[in-house]
């Protein structure tokens, strides 16, 4: 495959359906013709490219030319997923898009954000951050940003209060940041109008879309700047492969930054910093996470309609205290949630737009910690697992396993209730689930 830009090009017709470029990707006729004719896409598993001449080696080296010349460099393979993932999370959005892969999610947060925090000498940047995300992501921010480097992490603790957001934006804020829906509380923010923040102040917003995934939302379309996905989850649904993304838009305003970055930023990360630190995805990784996003569309509109009805089930349910998910009018991200989230495509269905709200809730059974686990001991369907987003349905307890470490260094501030268990649907019947659930928390 040619080693161009990974500018979310794609082989299907040009008007193409969500569905159609997921299956399709960038892998055509033509494509195939190089892989002798094979249907499916290969997984170029080779470290390194061999070149006929000095001079074919010497264009793919300087990107001139057709060629891969390196993994760490670049891949057919991982270059098909690039394309993908792309022109999934580009789709009907007005604007140039790239993504760039890395080995993990955590690597594609770490490759994003860290090139923004570069410091001018007597520069002391600053972070503006929703304190609903992922326990890693709190530690990277706050413990390898803040204590080892030195910058200014300023956490907003309600994602809903946009007057909070604009308090802690200054002249050294180098980008503000998200999680929508976030992992486990599943808050929303309003991307719009962090959007026109971002953009008085010259400065991207990042978007972590891991849970709505392209199906549900695509920020890019309302107005965020850079897209963060952990490929490891929905669009890795059968578990065998680790991965994350980077997707921005072209053109970005990066506050001190060179040209080369806001022209092209998912390019420079991965012709620059990418290549450098070698956070690379494994091409037998992305090959298998290409076979998983074919059907992406299909298994999320599932895995969401079960995640619904089980929420409404709980939070009619003695046994239970509360429910998180924000398909329930009683959940904060609610009304949001209603207006950004909806099935792609669905409108073009012959019927009018669906919303979907996405594979995970949260809920905290009544009598508190020592209930709670008691209840993830009882469960026999659902997976004791950290993991989320896989056709396997999982649950955890956050505050004691994916979170732990973010609330011991300031138990006071985490957002996570300690008896909250976190669950995962994935593609069971809705009735085995219920079943599973009912008995777990009914037992005593």
């Amino acid at each position: 495959m040619s080693n161009d830009g990974g500018e979310g090009r794609v082989a299907a017709v040009p008007d193409a359906r969500f569905t159609t470029l997921a299956i399709s990707g960038a892998y055509d006729h033509a494509e195939s013709a190089h892989h002798i004719g094979a249907l499916s896409e290969s997984a170029h598993l080779a470290t390194a490219q061999s070149f006929p001449s000095m001079e074919a080696m010497l264009a793919a080296t300087a990107e001139n030319g057709d060629g891969w010349v390196y993994t760490r460099r670049g891949n057919p393979t991982v270059r098909l997923l690039e394309h993908t993932v792309a022109a999934l999370e580009g789709y009907r959005v007005d604007a140039a898009v790239s993504a760039t892969l890395t080995a993990t999610g955590m690597g594609a947060i770490t490759l994003a954000t860290m090139p923004l925090l570069s410091a001018a000498a007597g520069d002391k940047p600053n972070i503006v951050a929703s304190l609903q995300c992922y326990g890693s992501t709190t530690m990277v921010f706050d413990k390898r940003y803040g204590q080892e480097r030195g910058v200014d992490v300023r956490w907003v603790g309600d994602p809903l209060n946009v007057e909070d957001w604009a308090r802690h934006i200054d002249g050294e804020t180098r980008f503000l940041y998200a999680e929508v829906p976030s992992n486990p509380t599943v808050q929303l923010v309003d991307i719009p109008a962090l959007s026109e923040l971002a953009r008085e102040a010259g400065i991207p917003l990042i978007i972590d879309a891991t849970l709505a995934t392209p199906v549900l939302m695509r920020p890019l379309a309302l107005g965020a700047d850079i897209v963060v996905h952990s490929l490891t989850k929905a669009a890795g649904a059968s578990g065998r492969s680790m991965g994350g993304a980077v997707i921005a838009r072209h053109g970005l305003e990066l506050r001190g930054q060179p040209a080369e970055l806001s022209a092209d930023y998912a390019g420079h990360l991965r012709r620059g910093p990418l290549r450098d630190m070698g956070s690379v995805i494994s091409p037998f990784n992305a090959w298998t996470i290409l076979a998983d996003i074919r059907e992406l569309r299909g298994r999320v509109d599932a895995m969401s309609r079960t995640a619904l009805a089980v929420a409404r089930h709980l939070e009619e349910h003695a046994g239970v205290a509360e429910v998180f998910y924000p398909g329930l009018e009683s959940h904060r991200s609610h009304r949001i949630a209603r207006r950004d989230m909806w099935l792609v495509d669905s409108e073009l269905d012959g019927g009018e737009a669906e919303n979907r709200f996405g594979f995970l809730l949260c809920f905290r059974p009544a009598g508190g910690v020592r209930v709670a686990h008691e209840v993830m001991d009882r469960l026999g369907l659902i997976w004791r697992a950290n993991n989320l987003g896989q056709v396997r349905s999982t649950a955890t307890i956050p505050g004691a396993t994916t979170h732990k470490q973010a609330a011991d260094a300031d138990p006071g501030r985490s957002p996570v209730p300690p008896d909250m268990i976190r669950l995962s649907i994935g593609i069971e019947h809705l009735e085995d689930l219920v079943r599973d659930l009912d008995q777990a928390l009914q037992a005593r």
